[in-house]
């Protein structure tokens, strides 16, 4: 299992603007949540202008298909998103670091 963060860029007034969406895209974040597939979600910055959505599985399609399948991306308030691999080294199931790359010897 690999995890993956799906990256949201959000457009101009996003707050005041996901309120009719809102109730569906936590629906579906609570659902992938369910079945494990995803494992943590927020916004970021103040005033909300990204989102981090973490996402653990076998390959990166569950956080495709949640992008792909999400109001806030379906109705435009997302300008841009992406799903980019994350090798997590500390915490979670992190890789085990080699003691070369750690400075061990």
């Amino acid at each position: 299992m690999a995890y993956y963060a799906l990256l949201y860029e959000a457009g101009d007034n996003f707050v005041e603007r996901r309120t009719p969406f809102r109730e569906e895209h936590l629906k579906m974040a609570r659902a992938a949540h369910q079945r494990g597939e995803l494992v943590l979600a927020g916004a970021l910055g103040d005033p909300v202008n990204r989102a981090l959505l973490v996402f653990r599985g076998d390959s990166p399609d569950a956080a495709r298909a949640f992008a792909q399948n999400d109001p806030y991306v379906r109705n435009g308030l997302v300008k841009r998103w992406e799903v980019s691999p994350w090798k997590v080294v500390v915490g979670g199931d992190a890789e085990p670091v080699a003691a070369a790359a750690r400075g061990d010897r």
